[in-house]
């Protein structure tokens, strides 16, 4: 039986990962994935069934556990934004060699037009990259049937299956048909060929063969995937090639019928046959995709049959940010300016009244402590250099304290900092917040403390993961056990709460650590003011007698 719910696609996507028999879910929080694991943790069919949703100290690990999942034959995902695949890379890659068990789903979602990541990068090319399928969801009730689908293409094919989401998706809401109940989970079983899960070179070399094999039937299977399809057209001069989200754009674009012919991809390795029919019928192909150019490059070089195709490589379509109506609408009028009927919703220009906003970080927030004292205390250092690292304190790099030099990606703080000392940099210094460190900072700390690097290590403790809205930190109440179990020395590790009341005593102890030739930390505590308010709104107002 199905009923009708009103759901975001991340949420869509969780509702159904857990109605097909999921066991757990895994994930570091990234916008825009967050809302998945969201979703599961608050779930009563989840809490009811017991079905794991905690988050991880970082995507690798996520990763590693949903595999581990998988390996005991039951059936898993795991979260993370298209930058965290990279963090989890090393495991990824490898899942490939290794395989799946039970259905073993990873839920990319990527950020065009960066709002709020480091790149534009597509996960897509992850997938071919590892031999591993991708499915790309076009709309929200996709998004729910791609869960279970996806769990049986993984089972059916023995290898992990990526679900590729974009901001958009992840974050609009639709109608969706859901099932009223959750099918039973896998009971436990381990594979039946356990060498290929051990990646010694002697069965990776088999593994490799298998895998090459595996991918081709692969590419078999997307030629009868519902979720690609082929529908014809009128005007045979030029073809459509449309993936994704750009497909409820183009739909947008002609509410009566499309005039050309459409191949609508929604699952990867690329339907070569499909790809091939649009070329013999069409004069010219345009593609339609949202990232980088995926499948355009895939049909310019091995589908390439000397026919004239279109995208983001000649300019037709812009190469970066989010694709929209207007911005297809317009790409289309430069290959076919008579389609009049299209050219009513031309694109318009942003208003004069519009301002924009640069983000800043909270009124309260601690961060904003750290950052005054800091730029107090290197005003006297005409050469310092400050390292940030990736959350809500990457802000501190805006006005008003335009405190930071660099910002890579999670955990660089620290590491480039130290590079930075050695090429005589002084002084050097690192901001990393509470999560991140504990993501992927503990490694470069225990570098400093190995070569008593010179360099201030400050963790802004805010006592959660603030930037993606507060979730859980794995650090929380353990920074300095884990800083002193690395082997920072325990005269050179300090604690203060970032409050203006102590900003003197900031400055006094940053100004000391600086002067110290060698590793010094200091953890700066103070609550994230949002999670603050909410612990406050649930425990009530104050009485009095």
């Amino acid at each position: 039986m199905k009923i009708k719910k009103l759901l975001l696609g991340d949420e869509a996507f969780a509702l159904g990962a857990i109605n097909a028999g999921m066991s757990g879910a895994y994930g570091y929080p990234g916008t825009p994935s967050t809302e998945i694991m969201e979703f599961v943790q608050a779930n009563p069919v989840a809490q009811e069934r017991g079905i794991h949703s905690h988050w991880s100290s970082n995507e690798k690990t996520a990763y590693e556990e949903a595999l581990g999942m998988s390996y005991a034959g039951k059936r898993s995902i795991v979260t993370m934004k298209h930058v965290g695949l990279n963090a989890s890379a090393d495991a990824f890659v490898n899942s490939g060699m290794t395989g799946a068990n039970g259905g073993m789903l990873v839920a990319v979602a990527d950020d065009p037009s960066m709002h709020s990541s480091q790149n534009e990068q597509d996960s897509r090319f992850y997938g071919e990259f590892a031999f591993i399928p991708v499915l790309e969801p076009s709309n929200q009730q996709e998004a729910y049937d791609m869960a279970e689908y996806g769990f049986r293409l993984s089972e059916k094919f023995e290898i992990p299956v990526i679900i590729r989401f974009v901001t958009r998706l992840s974050h609009s809401r639709a109608t969706v048909d859901v099932d009223t109940e959750a099918i039973a989970e896998n009971r436990i079983h381990f594979p039946a060929d356990g060498r290929r899960w051990v990646l010694m070179p002697g069965n990776s070399r088999v593994r490799y063969k298998e895998l090459i094999n595996v991918y081709g039937r692969l590419e078999k299977d997307s030629e009868k995937s519902p979720f690609n399809s082929y529908t014809p057209g009128s005007d045979h001069s030029l073809g459509i090639v449309v993936s994704g989200i750009a497909a409820n754009y183009l739909n947008e674009i002609f509410p009566d019928g499309c005039p050309f012919p459409i191949a609508k991809i929604s699952q990867y390795p690329l339907p070569k046959k499909m790809l091939r029919k649009l070329s013999d019928e069409c004069d010219e192909i345009l593609v339609i995709e949202e990232g980088q150019p995926f499948i355009e490059k895939g049909l310019r070089g091995t589908m390439d049959s000397g026919i004239k195709v279109y995208g983001k490589l000649d300019g037709t379509l812009i190469r970066t940010g989010e694709l929209n109506p207007d911005r297809i609408r317009e790409s289309l009028l430069k290959l076919r300016p008579e389609l009049d009927s299209i050219k009513a919703g031309e694109i318009r220009e942003a208003s004069d009244i519009t301002v924009a906003r640069p983000p800043s970080l909270c009124k309260g927030c601690g961060h904003r402590d750290v950052y005054q004292a800091l730029n107090d205390v290197l005003a006297g250092y005409p050469e310092a250099r400050v390292f940030g690292d990736i959350g809500c304190y990457t802000l501190g790099y805006l006005a008003p304290f335009r405190a930071l030099h660099t910002v890579l990606d999670m955990g660089a703080s620290i590491t480039m900092a130290k590079g930075a000392s050695e090429a005589g940099v002084h002084p050097s210094v690192a901001v990393i917040g509470d999560s991140t460190f504990t993501h992927s900072g503990l490694s470069g700390l225990l570098d400093a403390v190995n070569e008593d690097s010179n360099i201030l290590v400050i963790i802004s403790d805010n006592l959660t993961t603030g930037m993606t809205g507060g979730q859980d930190s794995q650090g929380t109440g353990k920074i300095e056990d884990i800083c002193l179990g690395l082997g920072v020395k325990p005269e050179h590790l300090h604690t203060i709460d970032s409050l203006p009341k102590n900003h003197d005593e900031m400055v006094d102890l940053f100004k000391s650590a600086i002067d110290h030739n060698g590793l010094s930390v200091v953890v700066s505590r103070r609550e994230c003011i949002q999670t603050a308010r909410r612990h406050g709104a649930h425990r009530g107002p104050k009485t009095t007698d």
